[in-house]
């Protein structure tokens, strides 16, 4: 199989379905578990109108609680295929497969990526064997699997499915502090089969323990446009580095040359948890077939980011998922779910 000819295909081409992992009594969601379990049921329901979802359960008690609720919740059976495997904890967008499909021939190739929970922040043993588990069940058809050992979070890139990738700067150096700007760009290259990297500096939110991971702040459209999480609010400590960041982003350009259009989302009025600020982004968005799913933060400006994503997203079906008991765990929708590409599962 001549690996070069892969490429990382954008996140609104066709799926087979969307990869999740329910919440239970071993993960951090314990001490919310039953608002967190909704949030779920509303989520999956929302993925089961357009496409299949996989589940990861931990047991099969886990298996007969996820399926009685959403069963509860008028999702079709046919929607849904459990696999049993332990995990640390629901993020697969950072612990699952970042799928490359053959340009020629349509084969597929699983890059699995070292897991280190975020630069050591969180133990994560059995998330770093998330994607080995998930072959052994015999999820994944004929895909080619490679183990590569090198940290990364799938929410740390974003592609345009062209060669191009989107990245932050304080991540990749976090995770790497080791290499330098070339040596990492190097192995996104040679790992994702980039042809241009494009690096942010700035750009974060409070409560948000990846270190500025792109999915966060900003997303490519198919339209050509990049959608971006801003701040207007001028007393707001996210303020001036997010302008810092919309200021980097007005100087990109895309692979003809030309800038980008930019679509700026609104900015959530501060959700707290106590002292503790959490990371309320529109940004964190879900493209699946025919729709894309918005997190929603019982915000007035839920209506307005959804209907600027539904303009970079022509055609597509708006749904907005309540996301605010998923930020107190410091990420939201997109950080929960990993899209699995047309024809990849067995």
């Amino acid at each position: 199989m001549n690996r070069a000819a892969f490429r990382l295909p954008a996140e609104w081409e066709p799926q087979d379905a969307i990869l999740v992992a329910w919440p239970h009594e071993g993960t951090d969601w314990a001490p919310r578990l039953p608002e967190v379990e909704a949030t779920y049921v509303a989520l999956i329901t929302a993925i089961a109108r357009f496409e299949p979802v996989v589940i990861c359960v931990a047991d099969p008690a886990l298996r007969l609680r996820a399926g009685q609720r959403l069963a509860a919740a008028g999702v079709a059976p046919s929607q849904l295929r459990f696999v049993e495997l332990g995990y640390d904890d629901t993020w697969l967008r950072d612990s699952g497969p970042i799928t490359l499909i053959e340009r020629d021939h349509g084969r597929f190739l699983l890059d699995d990526f070292r897991f280190t929970g975020w630069g050591g922040k969180f133990g994560a043993k059995r998330d770093d064997a998330l994607v080995a588990g998930l072959l052994r069940a015999g999820l994944f058809g004929a895909a080619d699997h490679r183990r590569i050992d090198f940290a990364l979070e799938g929410g740390a890139i974003e592609t345009d499915g062209r060669g191009t990738l989107l990245t932050t700067w304080r991540c990749l150096h976090q995770r790497h502090p080791d290499m330098d700007r070339s040596a990492i760009e190097w192995r996104l290259r040679q790992t994702l089969h980039a042809t241009r990297v494009l690096w942010l500096e700035h750009g974060y939110l409070e409560g948000d323990d990846t270190d500025a991971h792109i999915d966060t702040l900003a997303r490519f459209a198919p339209d050509g446009s990049i959608v971006y999480q801003a701040c207007a609010v001028t007393e707001d400590p996210h303020h001036a580095e997010l302008a810092r960041m919309r200021d980097e982003l007005a100087t990109l350009r895309d692979e003809p040359g030309g800038p980008y259009p930019l679509r700026p989302l609104p900015w959530a009025q501060p959700v707290r948890d106590g002292d503790r600020r959490l990371a309320a982004s529109y940004a964190n968005y879900l493209v699946v077939n025919g729709g894309v799913l918005v997190p929603a933060y019982d915000d007035p400006a839920d209506a307005a980011a959804a209907a600027i994503i539904g303009d970079a997203h022509p055609g597509r079906t708006i749904v907005q998922v309540p996301c605010r008991p998923l930020i107190w765990q410091n990420g939201s929708l997109h950080c929960v779910t990993m899209q699995l590409p047309r024809g990849v599962l067995g």
